[in-house]
């Protein structure tokens, strides 16, 4: 038998390793920033790209991409190699895989804050770094499966398989979510409208939590936990019903981010249905991981690596049983929307992936330095102070869930709502919001820890991290028919490429099933004659709403419950939505629902709103805008979107979209008109008028003028008894 030597590619290990850490740090620390933005709203100041709205898509960017991403690529990049027994296919690819990854978190760094966003969860880049993700993603993948194709070990473990099955679904997920229409460098909009975009998001949403931060994980579970604990896995059988069953059940979940919404019932009960069947393979994914532990719960008490493994599994299988429960529609009913959900994915994000990337770098790092720990003490106590983080950071959230979904449906004897103004739910819940930022303090705490010690054990290695010699036989070759006595799924695991294949039609029948019905069924998406496009400056103010992130805050979504109905106005319909691209229904409500908004408020009211909420009313927790009151508004773009929105469907007539510039001005006028009316406006903007001379922008032409064109808009294209008349003839 030949034995071949080879090495061990180490180097690129270490460079994601260290970016892991430091992308760590920034991520969680604008997280702070941002939870601290909740008690000092106008903590940033005037400054537009420190705004809550922009910083918020930037730490999700931070921690799942740049945090996240790097552990992911760090753990395959040296598990892989010694599970394969081969050095990864190309150098190249491995030092392109990192170096772009690092440029596209710096090009999301700078455009995210200065508003350059698609508006869609975890998707927010626009299409030039769409297309960025989708060229290293498939270089990553290449160096994968090269790796596999040329490995020395026939059968492919269990974590190579749902590193696999991470490479193929992330690509689909990521490929059909982001097709959109480029209108500019940096502007885009997305191909589908309303309820379908909203369906195929919420596919890439969940999928990405499941397919991004959760298989690549449960591979590095596979791997570490039995290496740090020195014990094989629990159960080769469970792993293989683990791995089949939660990547086909997984992608149909995703609709139960949308109960009670405006998509089609069926959808819905669908996402339903595979949701609660989820939570069995997840918790045998759970099962296995603790259980490999048997016999080694000694070592588990002194070993902070072990520690932060044990809690990591803990976490996922309580973030994997409560999504279940929340897909359940009258539990969805009360956590939607509300503070539950912010719990619910921090659970997951700092206990599953923070943790369990917390005691791979710890294992790692003196593997790779030849090494001991500087410190296991302070490892202990970043433990300690890490696990109090989440438990001060979840809990007060959860009672926030309960408190806001309790006050939002209280009614009195008379039928009227008991806490009519939506800011009585913010108020009472400030104290939890002071103990999430206590919380969060804490676990940034331990991250700098953590820093500290590894940048120590560094220092006192006297070796450097080089390409490690291995070697192992030749593969020999053998049938690529089954042998006898050899099992369906032993076979399956030395033929990578039909393992890929069957994999990827495991996970995109869920996707053909849910999403093609809702894009060509007409009957899905009823349409209503009364819904007009919007207007040209209208808009341009609903890409300023965008820009500013305040989908972050708001939605566009009543559901058919009284208290809702009675709080915003007539429940949400699907068809209302056929021009809206992207959709911005949200998920999250920290302000009112404003899909109704439209009349509401007169205009003189949205522009001291949005200059001074606190002026208003001085428990508000939301930020100053004064920028789009001083800010000009750019109308050079505005016939190029109209003409994007033409090829999408929207039916603008050429005559609409040469007369693009006239109607702004016109719309613009007379909402300037109406804030005349106003003896605080007129004597502000005529000091104002003075005091800049040749440089004064009238306000029709200022960004503010678009943003409330915009906001008067919404919810006004239905009446209520036509859309019921309209209804019963379909």
């Amino acid at each position: 038998m030949e034995i071949q030597q080879f090495y061990y590619n180490n180097k690129v290990v270490k460079k994601f390793l260290y970016a892991t850490m430091l992308w760590g740090v920034v991520g969680m620390l604008i997280g702070l920033l941002l939870a601290l933005m909740y008690l000092f709203p106008n903590i940033t100041g005037d400054i537009s790209w420190l705004s809550f709205g922009r910083l918020r898509p930037l730490h999700t960017n931070a921690v799942i991409f740049a945090f996240v991403g790097n552990a992911i690529f760090a753990g395959v990049y040296y598990s892989t190699q010694r599970l394969l027994k081969a050095r990864m296919y190309s150098d190249f690819l491995s030092n392109f895989n990192f170096w772009a990854w690092q440029l596209l978190i710096v090009g999301a760094a700078i455009t995210l804050p200065l508003g350059y966003t698609t508006s869609k969860e975890y998707a927010e880049l626009e299409w030039p770094f769409d297309i960025a993700i989708a060229l290293i993603w498939v270089a990553f993948g290449i160096n994968l499966i090269g790796t596999i194709l040329k490995r020395r070990q026939r059968h492919l473990y269990v974590a190579i398989w749902f590193y696999l099955a991470t490479f193929v679904t992330v690509a689909v997920l990521h490929i059909f979510n982001s097709i959109e229409i480029p209108v500019s460098g940096l502007k885009s909009y997305s191909v589908y409208a309303g309820v379908q975009d909203a369906l195929v998001q919420w596919w890439y949403g969940h999928n990405a939590v499941a397919f991004f931060l959760t298989t690549p994980f449960l591979g590095l579970m596979y791997y570490f936990v039995p290496k740090a604990a020195n014990r094989p896995v629990y159960s080769y059988r469970l792993s293989i019903v683990h791995f089949w069953s939660l990547i086909f059940i997984y992608i149909w979940a995703g609709p139960h981010h949308l109960l009670y919404t405006a998509l089609p019932e069926w959808a819905q009960h669908l996402g339903v249905a595979f949701s609660v069947m989820l939570i069995a393979p997840s918790w045998g994914g759970m099962i296995n991981g603790l259980l490999t532990l048997r016999g080694a719960w000694d070592k588990v008490r002194t070993d902070p690596v072990l520690k932060f493994m044990v809690v990591a599994i803990t976490g996922y299988g309580m973030a994997t049983f409560e999504g279940p429960m929340l897909s359940l529609k009258n539990v969805n009913a009360i956590a939607h929307f509300t503070d539950w959900i912010i719990a619910h994915v921090h659970v997951g994000a700092l206990a599953w992936n923070g943790f369990l990337t917390f005691g791979m770098i710890y294992w790692l790092i003196p593997k790779l330095f030849k090494t001991k720990l500087y410190s296991v003490g302070l490892a202990n106590l970043h433990f300690w102070i890490g696990t109090l983080g989440i438990i001060l950071y979840a809990l007060p959230m959860y009672v926030a869930g309960f408190v806001q979904a309790s006050m939002w449906k209280q009614f009195n004897p008379d039928g009227t709502l008991v806490y009519g103004n939506f800011l009585e739910t913010i108020t009472e819940i400030i104290p939890m919001y002071w103990m999430r930022a206590i919380g969060g303090t804490l676990f940034i705490i331990g991250m700098l820890i953590l820093v500290y010690n590894i940048i120590l054990t560094v220092k006192s290695s006297k070796e450097k991290v080089v390409d490690e010699l291995a070697e192992a036989p030749a593969l020999q070759r053998v049938s690529k028919r089954r042998v006898a006595g050899e099992g369906w799924h032993t076979w399956l695991e030395r033929k990578p490429v039909q393992l890929t294949i069957y994999a990827t039609i495991a996970i995109l029948i869920g996707g053909i099933v849910q999403i093609i019905p809702t894009l060509v069924v007409e009957s899905n998406i009823p349409t209503i004659s009364s819904v007009k496009p919007y207007t040209p400056l209208e808009l341009e103010g609903r890409d300023i709403y965008i820009r500013e992130g305040c989908v972050g805050c708001h939605s566009q979504m009543i559901r058919p419950f009284r208290s809702e109905v009675e709080r915003y106005g007539e429940y949400s319909k699907a068809g209302e939505y056929v021009y809206d691209h992207p959709f911005l229904w949200g998920s999250k409500r920290t302000g009112p629902d404003l899909h109704r908004v439209g009349g509401k408020y007169s205009d003189s009211w949205h522009l001291s709103h949005l200059y001074d909420p606190q002026a208003m009313n001085e428990e508000s927790i939301m930020p100053r805008y004064q920028w789009l009151i001083r800010n000009a508004l750019d109308k050079s773009m505005t016939e190029k979107k109209m003409e994007a929105m033409v090829t999408l469907g929207v039916p603008y007539s050429k005559e609409d979209i040469s007369n693009a510039q006239q109607s702004m001005l016109e719309q613009g006028s007379q909402i300037e008109k109406n804030l005349y009316d106003d003896p605080d406006f007129v004597k502000s903007y005529e000091a104002d008028k003075a005091a800049s001379g040749a440089d004064f922008v009238e306000m029709k032409n200022r960004e503010i003028v678009a943003i409330i064109a915009y906001l008067q808009r919404l919810g006004t294209d239905i009446k209520v008894k036509e859309i019921i008349q309209e209804t019963a003839q379909n």
